[in-house]
């Protein structure tokens, strides 16, 4: 197997590889984008989620769902040490050995443990600036002796962290349904059984960022997306036509609601188009946490959110139908919703 991992083929690399300049109307245009924090996302403190603030809280999180469908929260539960500890073996395993690294090493997309590079290797016509680790994390005693073995510390170290995000996630799940006037914990029933993905992500230094991405511009597909970086700017929020970065927060997480959140929210809530740019100076890693339907959850809104005023958007999907024609579309499109919009 030649190299086909991007960090092996560029370690040394002055100039972007063919294979993954975009079209000259296709490049991020980095001069035009929104650096000032005044228009970035907002701002949650969960201190007191859970206290006699809880309310204040929950109309925060619905306000940030509905006009930005992305938000960053401070406090939310996971320990610093977890947290630190993530990133810190994510390192270690894209510094490990060629050879090493390779033996998880997969391009099929339905594998539910495998390194692999860009996005989808077998159908895009451009790659990106990215080799990632995919795992399924949930249930997390089905998974985890697939997940690599080194780092010796890997898998106890991401499965510390994977549960601890889960609980996240169902905690903001919670929230979630409150804001929209629905029982506590009536997303957390109306996923199923539920389903966790994670990617680690590693973007190489890039000789040439302005001719390629790290991810287009996309939407997540699944429900609720808890992103987890090492303090190296990246992430880029559409808003308006206009790209805003998302300058990082020190000891904060990055939420973003996924298209099954805005089909379940009958289109109240909204999952927004993100991006990945890279740099020249540095490597950077992000741990994207996907909280996902389970494959066979049928995805409907409740219908408390169904009205004269709020038809029903979408007919109702399972998670794997949506899934499936998310993969085959790929990222050349920013949404897969429209497929299953309801046409009257």
């Amino acid at each position: 197997m030649a190299n086909p991992l991007l960090s092996d083929r560029v370690a040394r690399s002055t100039k972007v590889p063919s294979s993954h300049v975009r079209a000259v109307g296709d490049r991020p245009d980095l001069a035009n984008v929104d650096h000032e924090s005044g228009a970035s996302i907002p701002l949650i403190d969960l201190k007191q989620l859970e206290g006699p603030g809880r309310r204040r809280v929950v109309e925060a999180i619905g306000s940030a769902c509905e006009n930005d469908g992305f938000f960053m929260v401070t406090n939310h539960g996971i320990p610093e040490a977890v947290v630190e500890g993530m990133l810190s073996v994510a390192r270690e395993f894209f510094h490990l050995p060629e050879s090493e690294r390779l033996k998880c090493y997969s391009d099929d997309p339905k594998k539910a443990v495998r390194l692999s590079t860009s996005f989808n290797v077998r159908t895009e016509k451009v790659s990106n600036w990215r080799d990632f680790l995919r795992l399924h994390c949930y249930p997390l005693e089905s998974f985890v002796d697939q997940w690599p073995s080194k780092p010796p510390a890997f898998r106890q170290v991401v499965g510390t962290y994977s549960t601890e995000a889960r609980a996240l996630a169902l905690r903001l799940l919670e929230a979630i349904s409150e804001s929209l006037g629905l029982d506590r914990g009536h997303m957390v029933k109306a996923m199923g059984r539920h389903a966790q993905h994670m990617a680690v992500n590693y973007y190489p230094p890039c000789p040439q960022p302005e001719l390629t991405y790290g991810l287009p511009g996309h939407k997540d597909p699944n429900a609720l997306t808890l992103l987890l970086t090492d303090g190296v700017s990246g992430l880029q929020v559409q808003r308006d036509d206009r790209w805003v970065a998302v300058n990082p927060v020190p000891n904060a997480l990055v939420i973003n609601i996924g298209d099954q959140l805005q089909a379940l929210s009958n289109d109240r809530y909204r999952s927004v188009n993100h991006r990945v740019i890279v740099n020249s100076e540095s490597e950077r890693i992000s741990v994207p946490t996907f909280y996902c339907p389970s494959p066979d959850t049928v995805v409907a809104p409740a219908d408390a959110l169904v009205d004269d005023a709020h038809p029903r958007a979408y007919r109702p999907f399972t998670y794997q139908e949506y899934y499936e024609e998310f993969w085959k579309m790929g990222l050349q499109s920013a949404s897969c919703l429209d497929r299953f919009r309801r046409i009257d």
